[in-house]
């Protein structure tokens, strides 16, 4: 062969390795964009549900979501902790969300007003975030996180979320009732997805989520469980600021926002935790990867307070997804919360993904959860189980999962605030572990 023969053949090698790397850069990067979606779409709808949106108030809430949570996941990439976790709603924004809605309507208070506290306590919320950050306080949180209270942690997470999650996917509607054909099908899509991911090949493995969804929704479509997406609304419009009014602030919720903030500060130190077990500890950075992420948490806090919208943490269930589908390359990550962040700009796409049925990502999350208990296994049994781990994990475990079958109404004396918190079994269970790790010291 001579040296031209061998310099075409060479250049049609590194085209073709070209060509493949650009397509898993476009799937990877589509994937991460459905996992955005799957877990952004269900929180406006609960949210004009709870406070009485009008269809088009919701459409809008979805849109100022989409470019909160993009921008949120992009700046974390790019400048924060730097591991490809995408942010997502708070549980805990979102349970307080809830609890001061219904207690309003009940009381018969204005919607509107509690929600411009609600943009007051997330600005503080947000404010407190950073200056843990400038001043280091971060650390001495972090330091709380040992391998048991994270492990504790995720277990926790999982038990809690794995309910709302099977409800979903059996379609259990207003009447309490479930739809066995739409939980059929929801069961069906997590075990495509599960089985794609554990026994697929090549480029199938690492776009299972991908596939469950797009199979997922097209046979919704089909049996008539969802209707087909089309568009509404103009084709570009800039996410409106303060659409809930200027932001409020009284006491309570200033307080509300201090407990939030250490709160979320928690949750991002798990789920950096959590991403390091899948990706290694160099990928996230230096030492100050903690000290960024909460800056950047408090930044996307303000945000989601500016836009009208739901504050937002770094998602644990994002090292589940990574496990599951091996995409572990930060490039695909920004692509795709950039995409987001575009689809929140242009109202009529919007409002076609909005359309994904929730069954179907109910389903692929859950599948991502799966991943996400063993993640907590692994961190709880990193070291040996001794007495003192095992009394622990146990007791921390017991009171969490107990407090999550404790009626609510049991909480009802207490202050909106307080029910919510001694009322979360996530909470008093992580709390628990973090005070018994705390006074129960190792020999």
């Amino acid at each position: 062969m001579t040296e031209e023969e061998t310099t075409k053949t060479a250049d049609r090698v590194g085209e073709k390795h070209s060509l493949q790397n650009r397509g898993e850069l476009f799937f990877g990067s589509l994937q991460w964009f459905s996992f955005f979606l799957s877990n952004t779409v269900a929180m406006p709808i609960v949210i004009g549900q709870v406070f009485q949106l009008s269809a088009v108030e919701t459409a809008e809430l979805m849109q100022r979501a989409f470019f909160v949570i993009g921008a949120a996941s992009f700046l974390q990439g790019w400048l924060g902790h730097r591991y490809p976790v995408a942010d997502g709603p708070a549980g805990v924004w979102l349970g307080v969300f809830i609890l001061m809605g219904e207690t309003a309507l009940r009381q018969g208070g204005e919607p509107l007003e509690i929600l411009r506290l609600l943009e007051g306590g997330m600005l503080l919320a947000g404010l407190l975030l950073i200056l843990l950050a400038l001043t280091g306080a971060v650390r001495r949180v972090a330091a709380l996180f040992t391998p048991l209270v994270t492990g504790v942690y995720l277990i926790l997470l999982v038990f809690q979320l794995s309910g709302v999650f099977l409800q979903g996917m059996l379609g259990v509607d207003e009447a309490s009732r479930i739809h066995p054909l739409t939980a059929l099908c929801s069961f069906g899509i997590l075990a495509l997805v599960i089985g794609i991911s554990v026994r697929g090949s090549g480029w199938v493995k690492h776009y299972s989520v991908l596939i469950g969804i797009l199979v997922g929704w097209a046979l919704f479509v089909l049996l008539g469980r969802a209707t087909p997406p089309s568009p509404s609304g103009g084709w570009f419009q800039f996410p409106e600021v303060f659409a809930w009014g200027n932001p409020e602030l009284d006491p309570g919720m200033a307080l509300s926002a201090l407990l939030i903030a250490l709160i979320l500060l928690s949750n991002l130190v798990a789920t950096m935790a959590a991403a390091s077990q899948v990706l290694g500890p160099s990928r996230g950075g230096n030492r100050s990867a903690l000290a960024r992420g909460s800056l950047l948490n408090g930044v996307a806090n303000g945000l989601a307070a500016f836009f009208s919208s739901v504050g937002t943490i770094p998602l644990s269930s994002s090292a589940g997804f990574m496990r599951m589908t091996g995409l572990h390359s930060k490039a695909p990550f920004l692509i795709g919360s950039t995409a987001v962040i575009g689809i929140a700009f242009l109202p009529g796409l919007a409002s076609i993904l909005a359309a994904l049925p929730g069954p179907v990502a109910y389903a692929v999350l859950m599948a991502s959860f799966v991943h996400i208990l063993g993640i907590g296994l692994d961190h709880l049994t990193r070291h040996p189980m001794t007495e003192r781990r095992m009394t622990i994990s146990g007791i921390a475990l017991i009171v969490g999962v107990g407090v999550m079958f404790v009626p609510a109404d049991a909480f009802s004396g207490l202050p909106s605030i307080l029910r919510f918190i001694v009322g979360n079994g996530l909470l008093i269970g992580t709390f628990t572990a973090v005070l018994l790790d705390r006074l129960w010291r190792e020999d």
